[in-house]
């Protein structure tokens, strides 16, 4: 046969798939109401496990079987993202547990931040709240997460991302450990700075301390100093205080140069990060469920088995209800081998149905779904 003709029969197949197809998702429509009146589940993994292997035995050949069940295994995951959004119009929804407020309530309320002052943090923190916030700062970003699960800060601002050094992956794992909600998100550009006593001349420097992420960010300057030892502190402010109170003419800081200023060293060079565009993105947690009318951003984590597939299915469900997702981070789940805990930011409002019927198509198949805000 001629490719012409091949085309020609091609379709004719193609127009008797989709009608067989519509005609499936039609009884997969009664199948949904039928649901809807018993009150059973959606996914019945056993029976789907059995109908794979059915149609697997049909096919002719190793190829043709694999590629039957994939071909059904994807009409079947189609087939419960159907009946989800049909038991979702008939009302069975998950329950979100957020509530909806037009103005996060910010008078009067204490912020906590991890570190000192002068830190990136710190600078976060009062960008969001105004200057004549009531904040105060803790050692680690743990005590920051308490202070607000157990009441005595109202607000906590930590750094989840950035632009050139990746995740925070420390505080992806500190969302889980408590039930803090996320409800703002605040992106600061980072400017790092070589700071030192006012002494202190570039020839002098030895030694460089700062905290990890901002040794990475300012890698390619510091690097080209062979002499230098870098060393790791937990925070930048930190670093500059260090710098301060050890009286020492041959260490240097990286840090902002607000943190200069408020501890008098000297800008021996300005801007050294590699990348110009360099920013942090900071994270505001409540103890409250809330959320804003006008958010646009909704942070979830869910845990799957390393399974082929499972990820893929996963995702399937934003894809169906034109969700678009904006990131995902995979961490491992402590003292289960091979098991993942994933963290996913989507576009939308926890309002929308499209959301809703995603999150509850997740919420069915995945174990352990936690929606992290909506701001």
């Amino acid at each position: 046969m001629d490719l012409l003709a091949c085309r020609k029969e091609l379709d004719g197949i193609d127009r008797q798939i989709v009608e067989l197809f519509e005609k499936r998702m039609e009884i997969c429509g009664n199948v949904a109401q039928s649901k809807i009146e018993s009150g059973k589940a959606v996914y019945d993994g056993e029976r789907e496990k059995q109908k794979l292997a059915a149609v697997g035995e049909m096919a002719h050949g190793d190829f043709n079987r694999t590629a039957v069940q994939e071909l059904f295994s994807q009409m079947m995951t189609i087939s419960r993202r159907y009946q989800y959004r049909l038991l979702a119009e008939s009302g069975r929804t998950m329950e979100l547990g957020f509530q909806k407020v037009e103005t996060l309530p910010v008078k009067g309320a204490r912020i906590v931040y991890q570190g000192v002052e002068g830190a990136y943090s710190h600078a976060a923190t009062l960008q969001y709240f105004g200057q004549d916030a009531d904040v105060y700062h803790v050692p680690t970003f743990g005590e920051a997460m308490e202070e607000v699960q157990e009441g005595r800060a109202d607000y906590a601002v930590l750094p989840i991302e950035n632009s050139s050094a990746g995740a925070v992956i420390d505080n992806y794992d500190l969302l889980i450990e408590h039930e803090n909600c996320i409800v703002a998100e605040i992106f600061l550009p980072v400017n790092h700075a070589l700071l030192a006593r006012p002494e202190a001349e570039l020839s002098d420097i030895r030694t460089v301390y700062s905290h990890p992420q901002a040794l990475m960010q300012s890698s390619n300057y510091l690097n080209s100093q062979k002499d230098w030892k870098q060393i790791s502190l937990a925070n930048t402010a930190v670093a500059a205080k260090k710098v301060v109170e050890d009286g020492d003419k041959s260490q240097a800081a990286v840090a902002s140069e607000i943190a200069g200023s408020l501890y008098g060293l000297k800008v021996l060079k300005p801007a050294i990060q590699n990348n110009e565009g360099n920013t942090t993105r900071f994270i505001v947690l409540s103890r409250q469920q809330v959320y804003r009318a006008d958010a646009g951003k909704v942070s979830i984590c869910f845990e799957l088995p390393h399974r082929s597939g499972t990820l893929y299915n996963m995702l399937g469900n934003f894809i169906f209800n034109h969700v678009n997702m904006r990131m995902i981070e995979s961490r491992p789940i402590p003292g289960r081998n091979w098991e993942y805990r994933f963290f996913i930011d989507i576009e939308g409002n926890l309002d929308e149905p499209g959301i809703c019927n995603a999150l509850n198509g997740i919420a069915q198949e995945a174990a352990n779904l936690r929606i992290l805000g909506n701001y």
